[in-house]
């Protein structure tokens, strides 16, 4: 067998989000959300998306970058995850696109890059072979839309001043949404520290995501403010996912954040979505507490791993 390390091409869009589905079957990925990652990386970023070529078959990928330092020009942090087939592990190609993908982090100056895998033994020992330590646990979690006991959202559900919208009533200025969604994000779980994202590229990575549906992002407004939103993706496969789902510190304890997302599962079931999922941090409690109250269920566990890199 012939293995053959390259950047990614524009005609590897559909072979890469196969290898992707096949690696990661509960996120939301095709060939244009794939297309869309490369297209539209911020420079910051230093983005590159490796393929591993078998004999002329695409058979697993590598997404490999720079995450910005918490004032944007921090000590170099990367992240490098990559996906094979299933059946196609065991032959090299995941070990040629990480050590490709190390190889790339380092010469950008990254001290230590991170990688998250399915929590399986065969994935866990091929991390630890190369020097990877377990760093944080997430846990993925379905739910069969299609046959969920889901909350009913009748008028007399909704808490007294709080008003159910989606993400296209703001297509004219979706900034309220942005000012909520960076908010959050600064609260969530993590091991790097991020920079406040610009509203310039909040709209190209957020608010224009391919993947992204309007129409099934639900919003909580309160005195005419976002305070607690669910972002939904879908492929036009039935499958849903849920991007971020979270409320402003002020608005916490009313039960916004699940009022939103039953309103965004309501409006995915009647618009075709059998599958719903969601990935959540061990550690995220009340979002846990959330999912499962909704009926959710552990699907599958993934660890984030990360490796010093010398120089």
């Amino acid at each position: 067998m012939t293995m053959t390390m390259r950047d990614f091409r524009a005609a590897d869009a559909a072979a890469v989000a196969e290898a992707r589905r096949s690696a990661f079957p509960h996120l939301v990925t095709t060939d244009r959300t794939v297309a869309w990652e490369v297209a539209s990386a911020p420079e910051a970023r230093r983005y590159r998306l490796l393929v591993a070529e078998a004999d002329g078959r695409v058979v697993g990928a590598c997404e490999v970058g720079l995450f910005p330092g918490e004032n944007g020009d921090g000590p170099g942090v990367a992240c490098a995850n990559t996906s094979v087939r299933a059946d196609a592990r065991g032959r090299g190609a995941g070990s040629a696109l990480v050590a490709a993908a190390e190889e790339y982090a380092a010469g950008l100056g990254a001290a230590k890059v991170f990688a998250w895998t399915v929590d399986e033994p065969a994935c866990v020992a091929f991390a630890e072979r190369r020097g990877y330590r377990r760093s944080r646990s997430c846990r993925i979690l379905r739910l069969d839309l299609a046959k969920a006991d889901l909350p009913p959202l009748g008028a007399d559900a909704l808490p007294d001043g709080v008003a159910l919208r989606t993400a296209a009533d703001l297509a004219d200025d979706p900034r309220p949404l942005y000012e909520t969604d960076v908010a959050v994000m600064a609260d969530e779980p993590g091991d790097v520290v991020e920079s406040r994202m610009p509203y310039a590229e909040w709209l190209a990575r957020t608010w224009d995501h391919p993947a992204l549906d309007h129409e099934l992002t639900s919003l909580a407004v309160v005195d005419g403010r976002v305070a607690a939103f669910s972002l939904a993706h879908t492929d036009g496969r039935g499958h849903y996912w849920s991007g971020m789902t979270g409320t402003l510190r002020a608005y916490r304890g009313r039960g916004l954040a699940k009022l939103a997302k039953t309103h965004s599962l309501h409006r995915a079931r009647a618009a075709g979505c059998a599958e719903a999922f969601t990935g959540n941090d061990s550690e995220n409690g009340p979002m846990l507490a959330i999912n499962v109250g909704l009926g959710y269920t552990v699907a599958a566990l993934e660890g984030r791993y990360v490796r010093e890199l010398g120089h």
